[in-house]
């Protein structure tokens, strides 16, 4: 791969122990700042699932969460380019993705599946049929960066009709 085709894209994660907080006791808070390239700035912390509040943050975003999104909005930019080079009109885009973790061969905790319900709302004249909607999310998946960087099976079950 030459230079010219990398792309890098950063992230900070950063995250400050509270002074009354001893750490070693595995008490302490896990709600952190996640902050992006382009200046947006969103609380993170573990998963309740994961680590029981009030160690978590229940309204911050988990990574599991920032997992699943990412997928999704991958999926969804590259379905909206396709589907404006085919000529159609897309009014509105929504996707339910869900996310599995179980446990593999070896015991750890893993993203197993990440399931997209993408539900489009076409404008316009030009409408797809439901085989032409299903290529498009097939071909969206194929383009997609974030889903070809995964070994998680990725599923997309769109909403027809």
């Amino acid at each position: 791969m030459s230079s010219s085709s990398k792309h890098a894209h950063a992230a900070e994660v950063s995250w400050q122990r509270a002074a009354h907080e001893a750490f070693t006791d595995q008490r302490y808070s896990r709600k952190h700042s996640l902050r992006f390239d382009g200046g947006a700035e969103v609380p993170g912390s573990s998963s309740p699932s994961v680590v029981p509040l009030p160690m978590s943050d229940a309204a911050a975003v988990d990574p599991e969460e920032v997992f699943v999104a990412s997928l999704a909005a991958c999926h969804m930019l590259w379905f909206l380019s396709l589907a404006a080079q085919q000529g159609y009109v897309i009014d509105s885009y929504r996707d339910a993705a869900v996310g599995v973790m179980t446990k593999n061969a070896a015991g750890k905790l893993w993203m197993s599946a990440v399931t997209l319900r993408p539900e489009v709302r076409f404008g316009g004249e030009r409408q797809p049929g439901a085989n032409e909607l299903l290529r498009l999310h097939h071909r969206a998946h194929e383009e997609c960066f974030i889903a070809n960087s995964v070994k998680s099976e990725l599923r997309c079950e769109p909403v027809v009709g």
